[in-house]
């Protein structure tokens, strides 16, 4: 077995290489100048990681950036194997002339996760219907009557369930999760309530930070800090 590790562990091993912890799974981008050049990036990525890629790489490629993320597929987690692996990734980029980085404070958007929380007085009655419309699927050793609920090939966001006691009908029950990378928290949230937003709570920051639009349509953004005594 794999040597997981903890949420600030895996941060602090990779924050200088330039990749970003996020819900249990390291994540850079690389800029690069065309989707040829996307490909060659994402061959010397698969290269580096050898026999380990189909477990552990996951690749988007555009013709501006190429996002990579590292996770032990089978655990849902970030092990040593993957920090060992961003490493490797990270110096093998620079033998091109390129970087990883996490486009924090770019002017564009940081990497990172998006998840949708849907409340529920009932979630193993309403997991299965979402499970079954998105076409998605449990995540690995996580599947059991109240877990989340993945995109089996990672290109829509995770669906997770926060158990209601009672119903709460002039409140949405539908809400976004963003996950930053721990340091663009604050400028997100800045941008945020300059757009019209207001904070509605940050009672469990930095965790989450709950925030709403002008008409009350809640998302949280958040971080892997503040979780378990991390």
């Amino acid at each position: 077995m794999e040597q997981v590790l903890s949420r600030r562990e895996a941060s602090d091993a990779v924050s200088d290489q330039g990749w970003r912890y996020l819900l249990g799974a390291l994540r850079t981008s690389v800029p690069v100048g065309s989707l040829v050049q996307a490909t060659e990036v994402a061959a010397r990525a698969v290269t580096v990681c050898g026999a380990d890629a189909d477990r552990h790489l996951r690749v988007d490629l555009r013709p501006d950036r190429v996002i990579l993320t590292l996770q032990a597929l089978d655990l849902s987690a970030s092990t040593a194997r993957d920090v060992d692996l961003a490493g490797r990734i990270s110096a093998a980029m620079r033998d091109v002339g390129l970087r990883t980085e996490p486009e924090i404070g770019t002017g564009t958007r940081s990497v990172q996760f998006v998840e949708i929380g849907i409340d529920a007085l009932d979630i193993a009655a309403v997991r299965p219907f979402w499970k079954a419309v998105l076409g998605y699927t449990g995540e690995a050793g996580a599947d059991g009557p109240e877990d989340a609920i993945v995109d089996p090939v990672g290109q829509g966001p995770a669906i997770w369930f926060q158990q209601m006691d009672e119903p709460r009908p002039q409140r949405n029950r539908v809400h976004f999760d963003i996950c930053v990378p721990h340091d663009e928290a604050s400028r997100r949230i800045e941008a945020a309530l300059a757009a019209g937003g207001r904070l509605v709570s940050s009672s469990r920051a930095p965790a989450f930070w709950v925030l709403a639009d002008v008409e009350g349509n809640e998302a949280c953004v958040t971080t892997w800090q503040g979780r378990d005594g991390s």
